[in-house]
């Protein structure tokens, strides 16, 4: 019965967020506590809860921090010369465009926002695209295959989800994806290279500068998210430097990721903006993202406090593990990467990590499968979900470029699961997951 209950849960809970009858927020707090009281565990709910939102905390501090520094980083303009630069290498040859793309892109992801990605990358290079009468899909494609890469960082949302709902933290889930990262985004080149290649064969090669006018036109598209009074052109090569000491450490793995973010913000915000006006304002630019994205975290912490502490989850893996085939359990870390795929495109991140990721790990823990193995198989199927329409940021990509987005999921699916593929491959060989 208590596995039943579960699984009921978990049903109406994916049902709810993917109908949008509820907010993701709003669900994970009430749905739980409806279950646990239809249970019969309304004496012990408050300690359940307040155990679950403990475990999440570090993760939750660890995310806004990250959000902050990274939207800091853009608005200061750290990401400035290297439009510049890639604006005036890739000039009028197609398949520099293209690799141009990719870089571009996979330097502006860093911050984990879909959105932010999407408008730098497009408003920078859609006039270059349209000049020379390049395909569209193209830039789109490669924007959102970057993106499928670089949100598996813990502050793009998908390893954070996954290491709310199992309880680890960064040094045992991300750190040993990021030598597999480096894989994925190598993938993306290569695809950015036939892509280009395409397009060089097509069109030629056309002897051309990125004028005035253009850039003029990219920043009209960029819009009011370019403000050239935060910019801070002369502290380019300090924010530099401390965002990749900043990376530099988060592998070394020396310190708390959470405290490595809170202390890198704190530098960035009193050296690039020593007003305290200011720094209220940049703060509060980027709160709606940073508030969306931590409030969602922590309300995660009710749903799987809930879930333990009732032995929800226990019941559910142990039925789980009487259905998989004994054959089937030592593989399940590559099941899990490439099932991951088509779960994250046709539910939300919050209803596969938060509703489908814990029972999986539980039933693999009888295998001898550890849960962090389960949670970084679990994100390597992110380069799909971002081509999903559910992702709130590719509908903004797809209205930027002006195309459809069911022809972008046809010309994109096949190069999205390849990345999977290619990742998946690599974490095998590396031993980030086991067969």
């Amino acid at each position: 019965m208590l596995s039943l209950l579960g699984f009921l849960m978990v049903a109406v809970f994916m049902y709810l967020i993917m109908s949008k009858r509820l907010t993701p927020m709003v669900a994970l707090i009430t749905i739980p506590i409806i279950f646990g009281l239809i249970g019969g565990f309304a004496s012990g709910m408050g300690p359940m809860m307040l155990e679950g939102v403990k475990d999440i905390a570090p993760t939750a501090i660890m995310i806004l921090f990250a959000i902050l520094y990274f939207g800091l980083m853009i608005d200061s303009g750290l990401f400035d010369p290297l439009v510049s630069f890639i604006l005036k290498v890739v000039k009028g040859d197609p398949l520099k465009i293209v690799v141009g793309t990719a870089v571009l892109s996979m330097m502006v992801a860093l911050d984990g926002d879909g959105t932010t990605t999407y408008m730098i990358t497009v408003s920078s290079l859609l006039p270059l695209y349209k000049r020379l009468d390049m395909n569209p899909l193209i830039l789109a494609g490669i924007a959102m295959l970057s993106m499928g890469v670089m949100n598996m960082t813990p502050w793009g949302g998908a390893s954070a989800m996954a290491m709310s709902s199992l309880n680890l933290d960064s040094s045992q889930l991300f750190l040993p994806l990021i030598p597999v990262m480096g894989f994925g985004l190598l993938w993306v080149l290569f695809v950015s290279v036939v892509l280009g290649r395409r397009e060089r064969k097509r069109l030629g090669v056309i002897n051309i500068k990125h004028s005035a006018n253009e850039m003029a036109h990219a920043d009209e598209l960029e819009g009011t998210a370019q403000h050239l009074d935060y910019r801070r052109p002369r502290l380019v090569w300090f924010n530099f430097l401390l965002t990749v000491s900043l990376m530099v450490c988060l592998i070394m793995d020396f310190m708390s990721l959470m405290l490595l973010f809170m202390v890198a913000f704190a530098i960035a915000l009193l050296i690039n903006y020593p007003n305290i006006k200011d720094q209220q304002q940049r703060i509060s630019s980027h709160a709606n993202n940073a508030v969306a994205v931590v409030s969602i975290v922590i309300a995660a912490g009710i749903f799987t406090g809930i879930m333990s502490g009732t032995k929800m989850i226990d019941a559910m893996a142990n039925t789980l593990v009487g259905i998989i085939p004994d054959a089937m359990g030592p593989f399940l870390p590559v099941v899990v990467a490439f099932l991951s795929a088509p779960f994250t495109f046709f539910m939300s991140n919050n209803a596969f990590y938060f509703g489908v990721l814990p029972i999986i790990a539980q039933a693999a823990e009888s295998y001898g499968i550890s849960a962090a193995e389960i949670g970084r198989a679990a994100i390597l199927g992110q380069p799909v979900h971002v081509i999903s329409p559910l992702v709130a940021a590719a509908h903004l990509l797809i209205g930027m470029v002006g195309i459809e987005f069911s022809d972008l999921q046809r010309f994109l699916i096949k190069w999205a699961l390849g990345t999977t593929a290619v990742m998946t491959i690599a974490a095998l060989i590396l031993g980030v997951i086991s067969i």
